[in-house]
Formats: C-alpha cells, sequence, structure tokens
C-alpha cells in the first residue's frame, strides 16, 4: 500500500485486524524484513509496517535526517492513515532509537514498547566514526588515480573493515552520520511505558550490555536475552520472540 506522507512516496504493509501494532524497522531493513513476524501477530492484532523513508519503497529523504525527523515522520504517517494510537510500538536496531526518540519528545504515545535489539547507544561509536573519517580521507588519497567501479570497490572494503552500514544505504551517508552520533539513553530513562527487552546473545552490532543498559533506564523493564541469535534475532528466533511479545502485550 502506499501513501504520500511529508511529500515522501512511502511503502507500508498492513495486515490482521484488532488493536494496533506499530513496526519500526532497522537501518537498511525494509518492512517485508519482518513480515515473517507480522503475519504472527496479525492473526490477532493489526500491524502497521512503513518502510521508512529512503528504504524500500520509501522515497528518500530531500535533507539529511536525524532521530527525530524520523520519529515525526512515523507520527505523521499515522495521521496520514487515520490510524489510532498505537497499543504497541515494536522496533528493530534503529527503529527502536526511532521510537524511543518520538516516545521521549511526545511525537508518538504508545500503551507498550517492544524493543528488538535496539541501538541508539552511540557512545562507543566516537572512535568508530574517527576511523571512518580518516579511512575515507586517506582512501581518496591513493584510489584518486584509478577508475569510479575499482575505487568503490575498495571504498566499501574500508568501511566494512571498519564496521560501518555507511554504504548499506549509500544515498543517506549524511542522514547516517547524524544518527550514529545520536545517543538515546536520556531519552529512554523519561519513559513510562512498560517495555519489553529483547536481545541476541550473539549480537555484535547491538550487543547484549545495550539491552542491560536500557533495562536499567526504562523504569518499568523487561529484559529478555536469547541465547544463539544475533542482531536479527526475531528472525533468528522467531517462535521465542512472537511468543514474549504475545505474552507481554496480552
Amino acid at each position: 500500500m502506499q501513501v504520500v506522507v511529508d511529500s515522501l512516496l512511502t511503502q507500508y504493509e498492513l495486515s490482521g485486524k484488532g488493536k494496533l501494532i506499530l513496526f519500526l524497522h532497522g537501518w537498511g531493513d525494509a518492512a517485508a524484513g519482518s513480515r515473517q513476524l507480522q503475519q504472527r501477530l496479525s492473526q490477532h492484532y493489526m500491524v502497521i509496517a512503513p518502510d521508512l523513508p529512503g528504504f524500500g519503497g520509501t522515497e528518500a529523504p530531500r535533507t539529511p535526517w536525524g532521530l527525530s525527523d524520523y520519529a515525526q515522520f512515523a507520527q505523521h504517517f499515522l495521521q496520514k492513515i487515520d490510524a489510532k494510537q498505537p497499543y504497541a510500538i515494536i522496533g528493530h536496531s534503529n527503529g527502536g532509537a526511532i521510537a524511543i526518540r518520538g516516545l521521549a519528545q511526545g511525537l508518538l504515545k504508545t500503551d507498550k514498547l517492544i524493543l528488538l535489539a535496539s541501538s541508539g547507544i552511540r557512545g562507543t561509536y566516537k572512535g568508530r566514526v574517527k576511523v571512518l573519517r580518516i579511512a575515507a580521507k586517506i582512501g581518496k588519497v591513493f584510489t584518486k588515480p584509478l577508475p569510479g567501479k575499482v575505487k568503490q570497490r575498495l571504498r566499501k572494503g574500508v568501511y566494512q573493515t571498519v564496521g560501518s552500514d555507511m554504504l548499506v544505504a549509500e544515498h543517506l551517508q549524511e542522514t547516517f552520520k547524524k544518527i550514529v552520533t545520536d545517543d538515546v539513553r536520556q531519552d529512554a530513562a523519561t519513559l513510562t511505558q512498560p517495555t519489553l527487552l529483547i536481545y541476541g546473545e550473539d549480537d555484535t552490532q547491538a550487543p547484549t550490555w545495550y539491552g542491560e543498559t536500557y533495562h536499567q533506564l526504562i523504569k518499568v523493564s523487561t529484559l529478555e536475552i536469547l541465547p544463539g541469535a544475533g542482531h536479527f534475532v526475531h528472525l533468528d528466533r522467531p517462535e521465542e520472540v512472537q511468543n514474549a511479545i504475545e505474552s507481554f502485550i496480552k
């Protein structure tokens, strides 16, 4: 389904009936990435999952966006489709950081919050961002004489070596830089909604200590760490994640 939100053609998925669940996907993903979980939850709930701007079938923002911009987009999206206040918001990875910021700023409202491998703890990225900038400058100097395709391939290899998701969505590099330095721990400390935190034990992008930190900050929260699961915990352990979410929101 499609709708125009903030002058951006927006793709979204809608399934099921009942209380509303809003799903916000992570960086480099799209609504389709959580379709299995959506289908499971849609047996008892109405699930709405937009492709966030720049991903999937939704147009990219015209200017670099931060977490607050994405949270405001989610607010305007719900208003545009005339949706009621979500009973629950599920945010995966960067979608979780967007949900935290949106709730803290009053842009979003919900009864319950589910954070799947949520990012948003950014202090650990400072060194990585500095390395990225240095690597980018060095790369430009040494690859300048090379053909375009060769430069792009080498550049991608450099970013992957230092662990950056910047080139997952190369057209959103400036947006990525804004988001990757925006910490939401202070926002999390203001939340009053009951919150379920689910993290994968083997997640290297949003390690379990992120979940432990949010668990300490959010007043009413439950933390579950699933063994053998990575960053896409809802794909690695679909049954456990579905059961945990349904038990929590009931």
